[in-house]
């Protein structure tokens, strides 16, 4: 066997992924990052030719099966009956004919979820549970995962719930009542949810249950069909914020239910947990019914590309750490952040192979000094977005349990994906949020990015083991890929950008 093409594309958030013939993951990128074309559906042609060029793949694994996709859309009514065979989808997704010795395989899609996550784990054995909006026909799937004797990944489905019942429907049907763009804005209604009250929000969280399910206290079956939105009326006494929390607290209800039934189901303590869904942090910080847990940090679509090539590798994955995608190369330049973030502290970072991810992990940031009063507002003025929504601290793994209370199961967070109550958080205002948590990245000693050796030197000179980090971008675009992209962000924002 050569090198596998993993291949998502389609719907939204299009990404490839090679993994060599002994497990390597050798390139893992978002088609955004290219195009500049926010959660883009498509595979970028400069993408395209790059990853085949490069790495020269003679097997091609797509995401999920086209005849059912097909289906999916015709019985929502989205559109009419196209390509179902998978090589014809794989070559319209690449743009060119696909000859000579090339194999084409595909997958289901919440299977390809599965083994994103399953082949990329520490785990020998695991509960499986994908939740996203909706993956063909599935909007839910519990599995239990095993090596079997020759370490081949074997997957089986224990218990599984079809659309149009979506727990990720629903959330993406409040995104858009409270004025936000569904299938892209979630994140936002999530930072949203913390300056929601108490009272209204619970009593909201209740009217929800009672409003859209079936059985109250059951499995999420819906009453109605949210992949139409809901009426813009709903909740109209509430304001958006109230709404929000409402929401974020009906849906961990939901999440707690599914993972209670993966729990019994399964009999495991290892949790690994994808689909859209598994990128809400605050819901994920409350999953305490299991020992370990484990989200590969692309856990959407996109990550999916990974999920198809591990399927057709068959075994477990190299899986070292998220930085996949697009090469600056270079010296990681610790000086000049350093020298910046003392002077005027903020600045930018492309450095290294980009994220594979939603979350800049270092190599693709705007960085700032968490400690002053006014940052926040500054790195808010610069990102152009609404000042209620929360930065993330990255820090020095082992001082975390010094300045945040993690969660036990989730005692270290690389990849951003649990938020912990601040300790202090009159001492670093710019990185807590509104309810007193931070969404934390953990840096490890051997993370694989030079952001580490950044986090040790500015802790030597100012005794401060973290940083502000969020992702560096031009509001409405996608991630930093390249120098040129850095470039137009120093030029369009002012702010020095070191590779």
């Amino acid at each position: 066997m050569s090198n596998i093409l993993g291949i998502s594309a389609g719907f939204h958030d299009a990404a490839l992924s090679v993994v060599s013939p002994d497990g390597e993951i050798l390139y893992a990128g978002h088609s955004e990052r290219y195009s500049k074309k926010k959660n883009d559906a498509q595979l970028d042609r400069d993408m395209i030719h790059h990853v085949l060029k490069t790495y020269e793949p003679s097997h091609f694994a797509f995401y999920e099966r086209p005849w059912m996709h097909n289906w999916q859309q015709l019985r929502s009514g989205q559109r009419q009956f196209g390509p179902w065979r998978t090589k014809s989808v794989v070559e319209a997704s690449l743009g060119l004919k696909v000859d000579g010795n090339v194999d084409f395989s595909s997958y289901q899609h919440h299977l390809s979820h599965a083994a994103a996550g399953f082949q990329t784990s520490s785990f020998d054995w695991s509960a499986v549970v994908v939740i996203d909006a909706i993956g063909e026909m599935d909007t839910i799937s519990i599995y239990r995962a095993w090596y079997d004797r020759e370490g081949v990944a074997q997957y089986e489905r224990l218990w599984r719930q079809s659309y149009p019942h979506s727990i990720g429907l629903f959330y993406s049907a409040v995104t858009e009542r409270v004025g936000l763009k569904p299938m892209e804005d979630e994140y936002i209604l999530m930072g949203m949810a913390g300056w929601g009250n108490q009272t209204p929000a619970t009593e909201l969280a209740n009217s929800m249950e009672h409003m859209y399910l079936q059985d109250f206290g059951g499995d999420p079956v819906f009453k109605e069909n949210l992949h139409i939105g809901m009426n813009s009326m709903c909740f109209a006494r509430h304001n958006d914020m109230d709404i929000a929390a409402g929401a974020q607290l009906f849906t961990e209800r939901l999440i707690q239910r599914v993972m209670q039934k993966a729990r019994e189901l399964t009999k495991c303590p290892n949790l690994v947990y994808m689909g859209g869904v598994a990128l809400n942090c605050v819901a994920n910080s409350k999953l305490d019914m299991w020992d370990r847990i484990w989200i590969m940090p692309n856990p959407g679509d996109a990550g999916s590309s990974l999920g198809a090539a591990a399927l057709r590798y068959g075994k477990r994955l190299n899986w070292q750490n998220a930085y996949l995608g697009t090469d600056i190369p270079g010296e990681y330049p610790v000086e000049n952040i350093i020298q910046e973030l003392k002077t005027r502290k903020i600045v930018g970072v492309a450095n290294g192979r980009a994220e594979f991810g939603p979350r800049a992990l270092g190599n693709r940031s705007l960085l700032a000094d968490p400690r002053g009063d006014a940052i926040k507002d500054r790195v808010n003025e610069i990102k152009r977005r609404q000042k209620f929504r929360p930065f993330a601290p990255m820090i020095m793994e082992e001082h975390v349990h010094g300045y945040f209370d993690m969660p036990a199961n989730m005692p270290t967070s690389p990849y951003m994906q649990a938020v912990a109550p601040v300790k202090d958080p009159r001492s670093f205002p710019a990185i807590t949020h509104i309810d007193g948590t931070a969404r934390v990245q953990t840096v490890a000693t051997d993370c694989g990015s030079g952001v580490r050796q950044l986090l040790e030197q500015w802790y030597a000179e100012t005794g401060c083991p973290m940083l502000l980090n969020t992702s560096l971008n031009i509001k409405g675009e996608p991630m930093v890929n390249d120098r040129a992209d850095a470039d137009r962000f120093a030029k369009h924002y002012g702010v020095n950008v070191f590779s």
